[in-house]
This record gives C-alpha cells, structure tokens and sequence, in this order.
C-alpha cells in the first residue's frame, strides 16, 4: 500500500470530508446517530468552508486517493460570515427547519443548538478577529493519528495563509477533546483572552 501524503483538497473529496467531519465529531470520535440527521455535523463545521475556501482546503490521502483527515480554513473569517449569510444560510434553514426527535445520546451540545449555529454565522465574529481574523477545522480518523499529520496539516494551512499576508488564525474546540487540546498545546497554541473554559479559543501566528 502506498504512503499517506497530504495534497490540496479536491471537489471529490467532498463527500469524504462530511464523512469524516462526522466520524471525529464527537468530542473526537463518532458522531453517527447522536443526532437525528448525520448531516448536520459536516454542514455545519465543514462543507461551508470547502464550498467558500477550497483553497485553503488540504487532506491527507491515504495513499489511494481517499481522503483520511483534513485541516479547511478562511483567511478572512469576516467575509465568510458574509458569504454564509448570503449563500449558504437560507439553503441550510431550508434543509434543517426543525430540530428532529431527540436520539439516545443526549449530546451536550444539542440538535437545536447545532441548527442555531448553522443559522447564526455572526457566532464567528470573535473579540479578537482584527488580530486573528482567519479560522480553522481540523480532523484525522484514528488510524492517522499520532503520526505527525495533524501538525503537518496546520502547518500547511499557516504557510498558505502567511503567503496571504494573514498574520495569524484562530479555532474554537470541543473542551472534552482533552487529546486535541494537548495537541493544539504543543503545537504553540495559545488560549485568547475571550477564551471560556465551557468554549475553549485559541490561536496562533501563521509564521514562527
């Protein structure tokens, strides 16, 4: 088999990367079934932004041309709350008008805040985007992990986004994710001040 590398995302790799936004979306493990609709996941945290961003879009091929993780981002998160206002909201209220029947996980965050969070893009306008004003999603399946991609992944998008002329670029994580903050941790991330133990935001320049 050959060698995992990472590319730059393709219009292929969609569908993937919903599958693989919803395999990691619970607190890093599967989300499949928490919700009514498996869909909800991925058009919320990650088709928007390889519809508006591909670019920015960088997946790690298992070697045959699948997709097992990804890092998507935006360089100018104030437009693309703009966009997702105008573009991609009014399509996703029409997909999600209702919270579905309650499922047996009872997830923390619950289905009528995810379809709150598809509706409400200005929840991205964060205190700090003059200084921060790019965003991040980052997701690899198990098997990749641990392996030195996830850093790999982060680094590409920084370098993208430094040709930019983006000085630094910011995410918001799940706090029972304690794997993901201790990598974000090592990787030099930093905690903002708007920072909540509840809704964990950190950042980070996009050069050393």
């Amino acid at each position: 088999m050959s060698a995992a590398f990472i590319r730059p995302y393709r219009p292929a790799d969609r569908d993937r990367i919903a599958h693989i936004c919803l395999l990691t979306a619970a607190g890093g493990g599967d989300a499949t079934g928490v919700y009514s609709d498996d869909s909800l996941m991925p058009e919320v945290f990650a088709l928007p932004y390889v519809d508006y961003a591909p670019d920015l879009a960088f997946i790690v091929d298992d070697g045959t041309g699948r997709a097992a993780g990804y890092v998507i981002g935006v360089a100018d998160t104030a437009d693309f709350i703009d966009w997702w206002k105008r573009e991609w909201g009014p399509g996703f209220a029409a997909r999600h008008p209702v919270a579905g029947p309650p499922t047996a996980a009872k997830p923390r965050f619950t289905e009528a805040d995810l379809l709150r969070a598809g509706r409400d893009p200005a929840r991205m306008r964060i205190a700090e985007l003059a200084a921060y004003p790019a965003h991040l999603h980052i997701d690899l399946l198990p098997e990749l992990q641990g392996q030195g991609f996830g850093r790999r992944l982060i680094d590409t998008l920084r370098a993208a986004l430094a040709e930019r002329g983006v000085p630094a670029v910011h995410l918001g994580m799940d706090p029972a994710n304690t794997a993901a903050r201790a990598f974000y941790d090592r990787l030099g991330f930093h905690e903002l001040p708007s920072s909540r133990p509840d809704a964990p935001l950190l950042g980070i320049g996009t050069t050393d």
